[in-house]
């Protein structure tokens, strides 16, 4: 497989403006698109501000030359055919949404070349879900990032039954160049395996939650203390964003999920409390 030079990243929400961010830091030429020019302000203020962390967090210490090169790697666009027009490697990073997902497949396999490799960041959809629509099957995989990425700096990769193992391992060359540590995922399995670990925790916090047994500042602190970790499931649902756990939460159909997702919806998302991207969600920032 030839080398990766060029990235295209489809959606520039808070993950996939980190996954951009990332990847130009690194070195690679990145074309961050999204759907219109008041998406990409916001992109661009976020990548102001990862270019400030990269700064200051310990986890990456860059100097100020470092971050100013990452953000002249970075191309923004609105348009589909431009972003992928020269990319040797598309990730995805739109709405969990498989109907979305679905169609922006469909649009992809005719306007990116036929080298390039398709990968998605999809938390919950196997790939074999999405294949099918690719028109390269062959050349599609799922390479999965955790939030923070510059410090929780997992990179799953995730393959089908079709996927070339020269395009498994190209990937996961890239993930490793790019500041990733891979984690190679020997067969499909919903959640990966952060989140076949993660989402327990959080099903079982939001089930306490509106079950009324406790509030999240007490089931926070439960698992805080009882465990020695640094953050609580309600401080985990905030980073990951309320909008992205409505989205999960609302497909599925158990009643507490169901209740859950329109907890969110009515008494946060609906309020424009979004989590750490808005400065509130279950906690003030």
């Amino acid at each position: 497989m030839s080398s990766i030079t060029t990235v295209a990243v489809l959606g520039t929400g808070v993950l996939g403006a980190q996954i951009a961010f990332q990847t130009a830091f690194h070195g690679y030429r990145v074309h961050a698109y999204d759907i219109n020019e008041e998406a990409l302000d916001r992109a661009r203020t976020r990548f102001a501000e990862l270019a400030g962390i990269y700064q200051h967090d310990p986890a990456v210490g860059a100097a100020a030359h470092q971050t100013e090169a990452a953000l002249q790697n970075l191309h923004l666009t609105t348009d589909l055919a431009e972003a992928v027009g020269d990319a040797d490697l598309v990730i995805e990073a739109v709405p969990e949404k498989i109907e979305v997902k679905r169609r922006l497949y469909t649009e992809l396999a005719d306007l990116a070349p036929s080298r390039t490799i398709f990968a998605t960041n999809s938390s919950t959809l196997l790939p074999s879900d999405l294949k099918d629509f690719t028109g390269r099957p062959g050349k599609f995989l799922a390479l999965h990032y955790a939030n923070h990425v510059w410090r929780q700096n997992t990179a799953e990769v995730m393959g089908t039954t079709d996927t070339d193992p020269a395009v498994y391992e190209t990937v996961v060359d890239f993930a490793r160049n790019s500041g990733m540590v891979p984690v190679e995922l020997k067969k499909e399995k919903a959640g990966y395996v952060l989140n076949s670990l993660l989402v327990p925790l959080l099903d079982a916090a939001s089930g306490l939650l509106v079950e009324g047994i406790a509030d999240h500042e007490t089931i926070d602190k439960t698992w805080r203390i009882a465990t020695g970790a640094p953050l609580g499931p309600f401080q985990i649902f905030d980073i990951v964003g309320l909008t992205t756990a409505y989205n999960i939460a609302s497909t599925n159909p158990s009643e507490k999920s169901q209740e859950f997702a329109a907890m969110l919806k009515r008494d946060f998302i609906d309020r424009g409390h979004l989590g750490t991207a808005s400065g509130q969600g279950f906690y003030t920032y």
